[in-house]
């Protein structure tokens, strides 16, 4: 992969200069999605995994993204060849895979995102991602212009870290603290002495390979400490996490009651 032709790669191996910050999308919404790219995010995770979004949603959010100073990052349902194939004909660039537990499944998503005799992806002459048939040798070239970041998600897949960081093709490592925190056995507690030191020696272990690493947290405080113990890219919450932290303190303010919080993870 040409970190120089994919725009999320070219910041992420920038890193060392600014710590690219995004955010997470939720909402589904494509007006929601637009004011987030403009609000001074370099990338969005359109996420496919936790929100009510298929191919024909995700593919409105990328239309408004596009154009904006925000790069997309699409966290695809699961590591499966079909939604993968849709999803790159559909436009996506940078894909992220969750809950991988192995070399051999980061492997397989990665030929996911290939055509032959590189991978397994399925050919098809006509869609948005080569532009409708108008970029040149676009079978031959498209896996250039692609980001293939494997989530790590549960203790199993940390210790085999370096083992799937190492697969070709894989771009960026990126850890989930609210899965993590669970599997560790403290659900919904990210900031747990044990979930805090696993993810501290995540990042220190990418470092050491040389392979970037991303995560997310719920606040500011956290996302600075992540970029601080190297983290190369940084997410905090997401739309509607902010959209529900805004709207409880006005509802609050204006008629007493109070809102309860039940959010236990990162967005």
């Amino acid at each position: 992969m040409n970190s120089q032709q994919n725009p999320f790669l070219r910041r992420v191996h920038a890193s060392e200069q600014h710590t690219p910050l995004g955010s997470w999308l939720m909402a589904a919404s494509p007006v929601i999605s637009e004011a987030m790219a403009v609000a001074g995010f370099e990338f969005l995770v359109v996420d496919m995994e936790h929100a009510p979004m298929d191919i024909p949603d995700m593919v409105a959010v990328l239309h408004a993204l596009s154009g904006t100073p925000a790069h997309p990052v699409v966290r695809l349902p699961w590591n499966d060849m079909v939604t993968v194939k849709r999803t790159l004909d559909a436009g996506a660039q940078t894909l992220m895979f969750p809950f991988v537990q192995n070399a051999a499944e980061a492997r397989q998503a990665v030929s996911f995102t290939r055509y032959p005799p590189h991978g397994v992806r399925g050919v098809a002459a006509m869609h948005r991602g080569s532009r409708f048939g108008t970029k040149a040798n676009y079978l031959q070239t498209a896996h250039d212009d692609l980001a293939v970041i494997i989530q790590l998600e549960t203790p199993q897949a940390l210790q085999q870290l370096e083992e799937i960081a190492q697969v070709p093709g894989v771009d960026a490592i990126f850890i989930g603290p609210g899965d993590l925190s669970a599997t560790m056995g403290y659900p919904g507690n990210i900031a747990a002495e044990p979930v805090q030191a696993a993810l501290k020696d995540a990042a220190r272990r990418c470092r050491a390979i040389g392979k970037p690493c991303g995560i997310v947290g719920a606040n500011a405080d956290m996302v600075r400490n992540y970029a601080d113990w190297g983290y190369n890219f940084v997410a905090i919450a997401s739309d509607l996490a902010m959209l529900m932290r805004e709207a409880s303190q006005a509802a609050t303010a204006l008629n007493g009651k109070q809102f309860t919080d039940n959010n236990t993870g990162p967005y």
